[in-house]
């Protein structure tokens, strides 16, 4: 889509899925603390940090002039604003939910708006 090549950003089934009525922007990937949480697309991280209320460890890639993704809970960040990645770098590790489950937290935005990130994912 518009260039972008798109996977899984880590290996656990899907516990929760895209809502455009909830609060909830993307969707919830199972995993355990410290599993690998990686990039879904080549980019460039445009924000790696705690600043965002309710994120905990955020990581934010932009792929393309239309794409950002973001990736949250994360219990370590392995990149900082400004790296180059490409699809299937380890990014970040696994963290805790706010509802205390360990997952990873993905969400896309296509021209500042969130979608459902499974309509650009594989199936597996």
């Amino acid at each position: 889509v518009d260039g972008v090549t798109w996977q899984w950003p880590a290996d656990g089934r899907l516990l929760s899925t895209f809502s455009e009525t909830s609060a909830v922007r993307g969707i919830d990937v199972s995993g355990v603390q410290g599993q690998a949480g990686y990039a879904a697309a080549d980019g460039d991280v445009v924000y790696a940090g705690r600043g965002i209320q309710g994120a905990g460890n955020l990581v934010i890639l932009r792929h393309s002039a239309r794409y950002l993704s973001a990736y949250m809970y994360n219990s370590n960040m392995l990149v900082k604003e400004g790296d180059s990645v490409r699809a299937g770098d380890k990014i970040a590790e696994i963290g805790t939910g706010p509802n205390g489950r360990e997952l990873l937290h993905f969400e896309v935005r296509m021209d500042g708006k969130p979608v459902d990130p499974v309509r650009y994912l594989p199936n597996r």
